[in-house]
């Protein structure tokens, strides 16, 4: 069970910024920390990576930014001095700190972040779009790993948040969708944003996106891969697969595992994307908000919601 605590008001240094959080979206690795399949580094502990707020005070050396801005955080901390950063391969930092999972996370009235991590918005973009900024960048990472071009096909397994917001980055990226996901209620959202059900019979694709990281699911999309197809593995599951070498080397699949996003492009595309007239809102993925005080029912609701849940800070 998850309690609203009273803590101490966090203080900038140099080159960070102090955000009065206004909004925390929630994803499977909040609720495996609150499952307690993740346990926290300590506790009491501070969830949420997901996280939009304004700016409220700014440390030293920090330019660019004011008080009173509206800003969106990008929640993986990367060195930005290692080989794989130097690379533009952020995403395998070894020394990347995950917020909310390695350090206190955004779900708190104030937070405070390097300012090479804080990315400014426009003031009249709703904050219910601004919650899945995070999410839409790890679908956004993921197919352009993926190399898919539009016309081409491809299946999705898996509609939670962000299997629906892959489906909608895919969809307006040309490519014509299929889902396989049991929750009817988030297969209609899907469909909603331009996916198509998933046909039951043996028909395969060229491309696979695995979102769930549920038991089963990897091996069940593998199934459906065409000969020569991609399959990219996005669903953090820790259950060991039961994949044939041999099945992988005669269909001659490639397998890429995209993790998260790389600093800064895949951020900066989706912050300028937010008020393009060509994208839909990344709101649509949203299905519910709950008040802070209420964030126990935020997390409960949360597995099993036709959309995306996030907690409004006020």
């Amino acid at each position: 069970m998850l309690s609203v605590t009273s803590v101490p008001d966090p203080t900038c240094g140099a080159g960070e910024v102090l955000i009065r959080m206004r909004g925390t979206g929630l994803c499977g690795s909040d609720l495996a920390v609150y499952a307690g399949r993740r346990p926290p580094p300590r506790r009491p502990w501070i969830l949420g990576h997901e996280g939009a707020g304004r700016v409220a005070a700014i440390g030293v050396g920090v330019e660019g930014l004011t008080v009173g801005q509206d800003v969106v955080i990008e929640p993986d901390y990367c060195c930005l001095a290692c080989p794989p950063c130097r690379e533009g391969r952020t995403s395998a930092c070894a020394g990347r700190a995950a917020v909310g999972l390695t350090v206190p996370g955004l779900l708190s009235e104030y937070a405070v972040a390097p300012v090479e991590f804080v990315w400014p918005v426009a003031p009249d973009v709703p904050l219910k779009d601004l919650v899945c900024v995070e999410p839409a960048t790890v679908a956004w990472a993921a197919l352009r790993r993926s190399g898919i071009t539009p016309g081409l096909s491809c299946l999705v397994t898996g509609a939670g948040s962000q299997g629906l917001l892959l489906c909608r980055a895919l969809v307006e990226h040309g490519v014509t969708v299929y889902v396989q996901e049991p929750n009817a209620a988030r297969l209609e959202r899907a469909c909603s944003l331009g996916a198509l059900s998933a046909p039951q019979g043996g028909e395969t694709f060229p491309y696979l996106f695995e979102t769930s990281g549920a038991s089963g699911a990897v091996e069940q999309g593998l199934r459906r891969l065409a000969p020569y197809g991609t399959a990219v593995l996005i669903g953090l599951g820790t259950a060991p697969l039961e994949l044939s070498p041999r099945d992988l080397v005669a269909g001659q699949v490639t397998l890429i595992g995209s993790m998260v996003y790389d600093h800064p492009g895949d951020f900066a595309r989706t912050v300028g994307a937010l008020r393009s007239p060509s994208s839909s809102p990344l709101g649509a993925v949203v299905s519910d908000g709950y008040p802070l005080d209420d964030v126990d029912e935020a997390f409960a609701a949360a597995a099993t919601a036709s959309g995306k849940v996030w907690v409004d800070l006020g």
